[in-house]
């Protein structure tokens, strides 16, 4: 049995997510004699080099950053050797070559953001909200060859709102995670938790969003865009062709009104002040939306520079 705060940990991440969760350890008070983040990239107008949130907090704590542009590379790996890793952690990073993840005695784990084995992949969250799952969830698990496949440490449920956005989720997701993850820590090194295996014939896989994703199309039913809007909120976003330009789609409602004979894809004024768009079986309220190259605004807005016919359904 080892010391939950006295075991040297690797941590590697470079978004948000992962600073939320290494903000978490540290104030917890792990050992994180190092952490692996992505290079500096530029950003904004200026193209200023910007530091991923991951090593802006590391550095705040003086923790060694270490950001290769190879992870195969000799002299990054003797670096990391030198660091004497006994557990690796990894949240939101690419994929590490099986010298880097077993190079730490207890080996290294993952946090993913679904409950494993369902969707396995890029982008879980957005696609267990796509396909209108009422329930997700956070796993830890072990790392090997294969993506999001190891044996499973902790899980914890979360339930998936009606309305609940990819980006709410995630928000509650990322702290939770981070619980999580120390529990997970104090599990490996108390020995409380034992590794299970995944149940590989319920895996369903969860691949990164493409730009057809985004694509709505008008003729499915209600529910299917309502989802489809609110898994890819706030980023990429849902969009729809009209009059020959892209129209984004940011926040939908539904409604009960049935959209008759009218053809999918019409917009039009669904009640006082409400825009509408006819889908395959009912009205999708459009809460609020972003023309091609204009700024975001309420349907009430849009209505008022675009007078459209009003359904009454």
């Amino acid at each position: 049995m080892k010391e939950a705060k006295k075991i040297r940990i690797l941590f590697a991440g470079t978004p948000e997510f992962a600073a939320t969760v290494l903000e978490k350890l540290i104030n917890s008070g792990a050992n994180i004699v190092g952490v692996l983040t992505a290079q500096d990239k530029p950003a904004g107008r200026g193209l200023h080099m910007q530091s991923s949130p991951v090593k802006i907090l590391a550095k705040a704590h003086n923790i060694p950053v270490l950001q290769p542009e190879k992870l195969r590379d000799p002299d990054f790996q003797a670096d990391l050797q030198s660091l004497q890793p006994e557990l690796g952690i990894v949240v939101a990073f690419r994929m590490l070559p099986e010298t880097v993840w077993k190079m730490p005695v207890l080996g290294t784990f993952n946090l993913h953001a679904s409950l494993l084995p369902a969707y396995r992949g890029a982008a879980p969250i957005n696609r267990a909200i796509m396909a209108g799952e009422k329930l997700s969830g956070i796993s830890t698990f072990m790392l090997q060859q294969e993506i999001d496949t190891g044996d499973l440490l902790l899980q914890e449920k979360i339930e998936i709102g009606k309305n609940e956005t990819a980006g709410s989720l995630y928000d509650r997701m990322m702290h939770q995670g981070a619980n999580l993850v120390w529990k997970t820590v104090i599990g490996l090194c108390d020995e409380s938790i034992r590794p299970f295996p995944q149940n590989d014939s319920k895996a369903c896989p969860a691949p990164k969003i493409f730009r057809e994703d985004c694509r709505i199309q008008c003729d499915q039913n209600a529910f299917e865009i309502h989802n489809q809007v609110r898994g890819l909120n706030p980023y990429p976003g849902a969009f729809l062709e009209h009059e020959n330009k892209n129209l984004k789609i940011h926040t939908s409602q539904l409604t009960e009104k049935p959209c008759k004979e009218i053809t999918p894809g019409t917009l039009g004024k669904i009640g006082a002040q409400e825009l509408g768009l006819a889908c395959g079986d009912f009205w999708l309220k459009i809460v609020e939306l972003q023309p091609e190259g204009k700024r975001k605004m309420s349907g009430a807005e849009y209505l008022a520079g675009h007078p459209l016919p009003h359904y009454t359904g």
